[in-house]
């Protein structure tokens, strides 16, 4: 998604040249920082997911629950839209490309979907986020040779804080993809997931040097 190569590889790259600026008022110092700043090495960070109005309870009143893995977490709430859950999982490194419009953000965490009266569930994990196609996949019960794209990203109306060495990119919609939807509903036997179906809104706070 081009929105997104543009998006992440302007917000990296301000935030390499504040820190330049910040270190040293010489141009030619600076120019050097900017040329480096062609991969930028990811230290840590978090991304949190909330579910849009009415999938917490479309989830239950089919018996599916959504459980976080560690090290991610998991809370609930309730407003005007209805009851949401939050899911959080930490920035475990990464780099990104500003040169080639490349790179992962990778994650720790993940989340298991549970039916708890039939056993039936399916579990997503190690959660990257794929700077060049601008989707975030997942490994999927835990297979390391089983990666698929899981979420589309749209930053259509993404806002973005960046700071000396961290950005913060926040209203990422984040949208079911065809192979999830296909996959969760053979799971668990339903015609409840579609591809392009919106799950909710994601917030990414990145660390990097």
């Amino acid at each position: 998604m081009r929105a997104l190569k543009r998006l992440l590889v302007a917000a990296t790259a301000t935030g390499v040249l504040v820190g330049a600026a910040a270190g040293t008022a010489s141009a030619a110092t600076s120019g050097s920082q900017s040329s480096q700043g062609a991969a930028v090495w990811l230290t840590g960070g978090q991304t949190t997911v909330t579910t849009a109005p009415g999938i917490a309870g479309a989830l239950l009143k089919n018996d599916i629950v959504p459980i976080a893995t560690l090290p991610g977490s998991e809370g609930a709430g309730s407003n005007k839209g209805g009851v949401y859950v939050q899911f959080g999982f930490p920035v475990t490194g990464g780099t990104v490309n500003l040169a080639k419009l490349t790179g992962t953000i990778d994650h720790q965490g993940g989340i298991l979907f549970i039916d708890p009266a039939t056993g039936k569930q399916i579990a997503v994990s190690g959660f990257d986020i794929n700077v060049g196609q601008g989707d975030l996949t997942a490994l999927v019960n835990g297979n390391p040779k089983v990666r698929v794209p899981l979420f589309s990203l749209g930053l259509g109306h993404a806002k973005i804080i960046v700071s000396r060495h961290a950005v913060k990119i926040s209203g990422i919609v984040v949208r079911l993809t065809k192979t999830a939807a296909g996959a969760l509903d053979a799971t668990f036997g339903t015609k409840l997931f579609t591809a392009g179906l919106e799950l909710g809104t994601a917030t990414t706070l990145i660390r990097h040097r």
